[in-house]
């Protein structure tokens, strides 16, 4: 019981610190753009071809 009375807090403890943290990263601009990341990878850069 003892075991129990520690760990319920320590894991609401720990949610609101990840619901914490995507609320910073929703504030910062995190998820704005999530087709651009997508795609990005299928652009050829023309520029590192040259080197």
């Amino acid at each position: 019981m003892n075991g129990v009375a520690l760990l319920i807090p320590l894991a609401l403890s720990m949610g609101l610190v990840g619901l914490a943290a995507f609320f910073w990263a929703l504030k910062r601009g995190q998820f704005e753009d999530l087709d651009g990341a997508a795609a990005r990878i299928l652009i050829d850069d023309e520029e590192d071809d040259a080197a």
